[in-house]
């Protein structure tokens, strides 16, 4: 028998949740949660949603656990700030992890995490709880990623590198082994650290310029090669 559980949330990252815990999982998703203000209808995929000012009357933690399914708003805060709400009212929260990915045994996964299809996670590496790693990553051997983090996509992270809690890790960068990037960064797409960032920094990869067909070297170009 599956054990049941419901998704707190109802907006993308709940959908994305859902599909991979009703296909892919030995999880039972039974109902939608969320806050009062935010619910729009009472009824998703067919499941109720409740209000999460009543959780414990309707889903009670001796019976059903839970996943929060938010996705990197407020530098994953409001994520974070459901979560230990949650695990303060006694409830446990599951994770799901892709089988179509290539993770060592002996990593380390906590609770309430996101891990798609299609990730390279080598051995002696730990994920923290509640993280969110999108699909077609490659995290090194002895790298720890700390509570809270939201990885994107087609992101590299070589060996014995720290990401520190709560940071938001943006499509295509590469992190040099090695490297320690503080609690609440944010390296947006195309980042290529090579060097420690403090607490809070920022990192920005250069963006590919984008021109008018009317420019003349543009013409010239694409006639050459197309």
């Amino acid at each position: 028998m599956k054990e049941k559980i419901f998704i707190y949330g109802t907006g993308s990252i709940a959908n994305v949740a859902y599909y991979y815990f009703k296909n892919e999982s030995n999880y039972e998703v039974v109902a939608f949660v969320d806050k009062k203000i935010f619910i729009k209808k009472k009824k998703k995929f067919n499941l109720p949603v409740f209000e999460y000012e009543k959780i414990k009357k309707y889903l009670p933690n001796k019976f059903y656990k839970g996943f929060v399914a938010i996705g990197y708003k407020s530098l994953n805060e409001e994520r974070k700030k459901i979560y230990n709400q949650l695990k303060k009212n006694k409830y446990k929260l599951v994770s799901f992890v892709s089988s179509h990915s290539r993770i060592a045994s002996n990593v380390k996964i906590g609770d309430n995490c996101l891990i798609l299809e299609n990730q390279i996670i080598q051995p002696y590496s730990k994920i923290g709880n509640n993280v969110t790693i999108w699909c077609g990553n490659i995290i090194g051997h002895h790298c720890k990623i700390n509570d809270n983090c939201f990885i994107t996509s087609n992101v590299v992270i070589a060996g014995n590198s720290t990401i520190g809690k709560s940071t938001f890790i943006g499509i295509k960068t590469a992190i040099r082994d090695g490297v320690k990037i503080g609690n609440e960064c944010v390296l947006f797409m195309n980042s290529s650290v090579g060097s420690n960032m403090k607490n809070k920094s920022t990192s920005i990869g250069e963006l590919s310029k984008i021109y008018d067909f009317k420019v003349k070297n543009i013409q010239y170009l694409r006639k050459k090669y197309f």
